[in-house]
């Protein structure tokens, strides 16, 4: 008898494994793709996203599989021959038609968001900055995907998704498995913000501590799986790194009193670049500072002053009148700093190429002013034979955007040494780059709910795991207690 119900324990053991397994057995994959355009004021970029259809609710489980630059300027440099811009975009469609199974071409979102590059230009030309999208549309449209739309995004839903993306890929809205109970302990304020900088805007979007309801116009209100977030978000058009470049020396060329020529602090010392003044001027960022001048072009001579770039860079943020508690800049109200930072885009691009990055040992402020400082100080020579792989243009003005983004965090944000390692510099999280395409797309498509999603608490494999375990325990408590009760007749003639 012993022996029987041993067999039959055995096969019952091998029989729940068995069934554990079958049925945990990987299915083949279900994936779906979507792509996002990000129509930058420099450039375009493609992305390319996959999921598993399956799991079309849950967090993390997006991850960016192809990224395509664009070759040539952003859509907003073809407003002297609009027909081209759509055309630009083809190269890239045709490398996410490789990358997407031509049997989901058709169930493919493909979407297009423009940003600061062609805000401006709307604001400047409206007629062309229409005949741009309406190119993109046609090109997009007679791609083999599912179009959705092709606009200009707000400068509050530009920080807004950049926002959404990173907390979404840090796994901060929603955890699963045995961390979901932890979470829900963590204060909402947990999320990290999220700095965006690009070649016109730059964006600051966090959680306030407290609920300040100053400028209403400055907050949005979010429901993520059944969480309520008061975000606090500000785009300022026109400081981006590019434009901010554009305004300071604008505010220069005014104060000189030079015939044609500018000593600028913020280029390294023997470099030396021509601008027509027509094209200084050409844009709302700067437009306002036109005046008539006894030459059409500027010749500017570096200095490499990293202090004297830092004042100059100083005067492009006001801080004289604030109507509120407390201002960033230009009367813009702005709460106190609140957790961790995510810096990225030119943030990132800018200081990585300063190897300011570093999460493994976090550089100090006063370090980074330093290296900084040490940069500039480099003569152009010099520096043009160390990074000859480096376009001339982007190389001549990291000396600029290393100082100007010191300066916007400083000055303009007011970060000091105490919270500045709350900033963490990023280019990628996992597999997906930091921006706002991927929050763009997840709030399209839906893909985040207002409410949790109701789950079980446990998943179905550790389930099944679980059912085995304790099926193996019921087993064997049985049969040690029909052994501890009813000893076999050999076993009591052994003990006589």
């Amino acid at each position: 008898v012993l022996l029987i119900l041993g067999f039959i324990s055995a096969l019952a053991a091998i029989a729940l494994i068995a069934v554990a397994v079958t049925q945990n057995k990987p299915l083949p994959k279900n994936i779906k793709y979507g792509i996002v355009l990000d129509a930058g004021s420099s450039h375009t970029n493609l992305y390319v996203y996959e999921w598993p259809a399956e799991k079309e609710n849950d967090t993390g489980v997006v991850q960016q599989v192809e990224v395509c630059k664009v070759e040539g300027p952003g859509i907003s440099g073809y407003s002297h021959a609009t027909e081209k811009a759509g055309p630009s975009l083809a190269q890239c469609l045709r490398q996410a038609e490789k990358v997407i199974p031509s049997m989901q071409h058709q169930e493919t979102p493909v979407y297009l968001g423009a940003t600061a590059g062609m805000r401006l230009l709307s604001l400047e030309n409206k007629s062309a900055a229409d005949k741009v999208l309406s190119s993109v549309e046609k090109t997009l449209r007679s791609a083999p995907f599912n179009f959705q739309g092709a606009r200009i995004i707000s400068g509050q839903e530009e920080g807004a998704y950049g926002w959404i993306t990173i907390n979404y890929l840090l796994g901060n809205f929603k955890q699963s498995g045995w961390t979901k109970l932890l979470h829900s302990l963590k204060s909402v304020s947990e999320t990290s913000g999220a700095l965006d900088l690009g070649g016109a805007s730059t964006q600051i979007t966090f959680v306030p501590n407290k609920l300040f309801r100053e400028s209403p116009d400055n907050l949005l209100y979010f429901r993520l799986y059944g969480k309520d977030y008061l975000v606090y978000t500000h785009s300022f058009l026109c400081y981006g790194k590019d434009q901010a470049l554009q305004q300071k020396l604008a505010r220069d060329l005014q104060a000189s009193t030079s015939n044609g020529s500018l000593f600028d602090p913020c280029f390294h010392q023997g470099y030396q670049r021509t601008i027509n003044i027509s094209d200084l001027f050409k844009n709302p960022c700067t437009s306002a500072k036109k005046k008539e001048f006894p030459f059409t072009q500027l010749h500017i001579q570096g200095e490499g002053d990293y202090q004297k770039c830092r004042r100059n860079i100083q005067e492009l943020f006001n801080k004289t009148n604030c109507p509120y508690s407390s201002c960033s800049f230009n009367g813009i109200y702005l709460p106190p700093l609140e957790g961790d930072f995510g810096a990225f885009s030119a943030f990132y691009f800018v200081m990585n190429f300063l190897n300011l990055t570093s999460e493994q040992s976090p550089i100090a402020l006063d370090e980074v002013a330093n290296t900084i400082e040490s940069f500039c100080s480099r003569p152009w020579h010099e520096v043009k034979t160390a990074y000859r792989q480096i376009k001339e243009k982007y190389l001549s003005e990291y000396c600029f955007s290393g100082a100007y983004i010191l300066s916007l965090l400083e000055n303009g944000y007011e970060f000091t040494e105490k919270n500045w390692q709350r900033i963490h510099f990023l280019g990628k999280i996992g597999s997906s780059d930091a921006g706002w395409t991927l929050g763009y797309m997840l709030n399209l498509t839906n893909m985040i709910p207002a409410e949790e999603p109701a789950v079980p608490p446990l998943s179905h494999g550790s389930y099944v795991g679980l059912m085995v375990l304790c099926s193996l325990v019921l087993v064997s408590m049985l049969l040690f207690a029909w052994l501890l009760f009813h000893k076999p007749k050999c076993l009591q003639k052994g003990i006589v």
